[in-house]
């Protein structure tokens, strides 16, 4: 059996997470790192009291800690064999953390500048997503480039998997245009989602331009293990991070081609690493022999851990 480890991405953050990890010392000691690197008291902004896993400039730090403070406690307590990472959008910052890729804490404090720049930006126009089910993908890109020649902002943003992409753009349009999408049968279904800005597109210039100033002058290393970019579909190179993760604000995501990359790395199960299951599930969507494991919450963790101590026989 051979890993695939995937990095849940904003959207998927919840209230209270991570909090029953923190009886754990060496998940402790990660995110009393992390809140020093960031400024940030990540535990508080987990319980979410005052609404702040909903902004952009909290929930990317506290979800990214989250994530590598679980990562590193499955690396002291199991020995998985680990054919690569990888993460959806913000969850790729989690991947490149747990290869090495980045160094920690100073890659979050990376996070928390690129969740700064895209609040900003997101507070500029408003816009939105809608998840759009079993496309018809060439019939669908064929409709958006019309209307983006009528100068309409809107963008296909994320391709998750097989039977899901997500249509990203100006909020005023989004309704007409799901209506419009359903008419012709360019989809199954489209779903509002509730996410802060329309990721992954044009609107998100400025916020890329700041960040590629941002990462000038940060290490970067060759990493443990191959971590597949949504962007370039390609497992990142030492040279070529800066300016993938620059240009990874405002240009769509791959995620179905990242999970394809690492089925060709060899992946016969995926452990999803992060509050709820979506990354199972379109992974599943790409291969349905795979075994799917999640992690976020410490029940979660610990069965996991003794399935592997048990080798996996349960």
């Amino acid at each position: 059996m051979k890993f695939g480890i995937l990095f849940a991405g904003q959207g998927a953050q919840q209230a209270g997470m991570g909090l029953d990890f923190l009886s754990d010392p060496l998940f402790k000691e990660t995110i009393d790192q992390a809140s020093q690197a960031c400024g940030l008291d990540l535990p508080e902004i987990w319980k979410n009291d005052r609404g702040q896993l909903d902004e952009t400039r909290y929930v990317q730090p506290a979800l990214v800690a989250f994530e590598y403070g679980i990562w590193q406690m499955l690396v002291r307590d199991t020995d998985l064999p680990v054919c690569g990472l990888a993460g959806l959008s913000l969850g790729e910052y989690g991947a490149l953390l747990a290869s090495g890729c980045l160094t920690w804490p100073a890659g979050l404090a990376l996070v928390a500048d690129r969740g700064e720049y895209m609040q900003l930006d997101s507070e500029k126009t408003a816009s939105g997503m809608l998840a759009l089910t079993k496309p018809d993908l060439p019939g669908l890109e064929d409709f958006l480039r019309a209307k983006q020649a009528a100068g309409q902002a809107v963008y296909l943003a994320n391709y998750n998997s097989p039977k899901q992409v997500v249509l990203a753009g100006e909020k005023q349009l989004l309704p007409e245009l799901g209506q419009e999408i359903a008419d012709r049968k360019l989809a199954k279904r489209a779903i509002p989602l509730d996410v802060a800005g329309a990721f992954h597109t044009p609107l998100y210039q400025t916020a890329s331009r700041k960040m590629g100033q941002r990462l000038k002058g940060e290490v970067f290393n060759a990493g443990t293990y191959p971590v597949i970019s949504n962007s370039t579909c390609q497992p990142f190179a030492k040279e070529d991070l800066a300016k993938i993760l620059e240009v990874q604000l405002m240009v769509p995501t791959h995620f179905d081609a990242c999970v394809k990359g690492l089925l060709d790395l060899g992946m016969t199960a995926s452990l999803e690493i992060g509050p709820g299951h979506a990354l199972s599930a379109f992974a599943k969507q790409a291969d349905k022999s795979l075994k799917t494991w999640q992690i976020g919450s410490l029940v979660e963790y610990q069965q996991f851990v003794e399935e592997e101590q048990n080798g996996f026989t349960k």
